[in-house]
Order: C-alpha cells, then structure tokens, then sequence
C-alpha cells in the first residue's frame, strides 16, 4: 500500500484573484467541481486569509452518496490553497495543492495536486484514477468558471 499521487494542470484566462475566489467560495463549487452540495461546517477563525472559507475552515462536499469532509490547511491569497481530508473516502494521509501561477501572456495555470495512501490493500490504483479524472474535470471546468464570472473587485 504505497503513496498515490494526482497531477492536473489546466489553464485559464482568468487571474489567479478570480480563481481563488471561486476556490473559497464552497457555494460555488457544485457549478464547477462535479459535486452535487455544498455546506460549510466550521467557519476559519475570523481574521483568516480567505475569509470565512479560508484558513481552517471544515468544509464537506457531497457527490452522491460520498461525503467528503475537508480542512484547508493552507492559503495563499490569489497562489494556493491546501486542504486535507478528514472523512469521506478510504484515503488515509489526503492532502492537496492547488497553486496558482499567472502566465506571462495573461492568465492563469491551476496546478492540482494531491497524495494519499489508501486504506484498503489493492485499491489505490483505482482510487488515483477515479481521482484524476474527478480533478482534471474539476480544474477544467474552474477554469472556465473563472474566466466567465465578472472579475473581482476589492
């Protein structure tokens, strides 16, 4: 049972501000992730980067009958956020990256990342592939998301 790992990349025309505001924006994530609900179980303690979403928020995610709660652990302001896993799948040690970079020409490349060591001996072949396909669709299509929404002011 050794460690997994998950590696998209997508880019947007979209600045890194506008992506990261749909990235700590639960809400908006059933728009874009492939997930079906959203709720937001702990709000990050105020004064956070990210706001209320931000910096140590528990967020859960819902697919189906897949629940997956989340912490994020790190954020960046308009560079990276960084979540772990709490509950929710059969991963043990889950975390993710998602980093920002803006591209010389304009723009956006989303970088996703994740590792994890499955729980069940012979499924984390499967769970890296079920995986990738899920955070490639989710990147592309925040990609897009981002680059049609209104820019952010503020």
């Amino acid at each position: 049972m050794g460690k997994k790992t998950v590696d998209v990349r997508a880019v947007s025309t979209a600045s890194p501000e506008a992506i990261m505001a749909l990235l700590t924006d639960g809400a908006s994530w059933p728009s874009w992730s492939g997930h079906d609900r959203f709720e937001l179980n702990e709000p990050a303690p105020e004064g956070a980067p990210g706001g209320q979403e931000g910096l140590g928020a528990v967020r859960t995610f819902h697919r189906g009958r897949v629940a997956s709660k989340e912490r994020v652990v790190e954020l960046i302001p308009a560079r990276k956020l960084s979540y772990e896993l709490i509950s929710g799948l059969p991963l043990a040690g889950y975390h993710a990256d998602v980093e920002l970079t803006p591209q010389p020409d304009g723009g956006t490349e989303i970088h996703w990342s994740s590792s994890f060591t499955p729980k069940r001996p012979g499924t984390g072949w499967l769970y890296a592939r079920a995986l990738t396909i899920f955070i490639k669709r989710a990147a592309t299509n925040l990609a897009a998301k981002a680059a049609a929404e209104p820019a952010p002011t503020g």
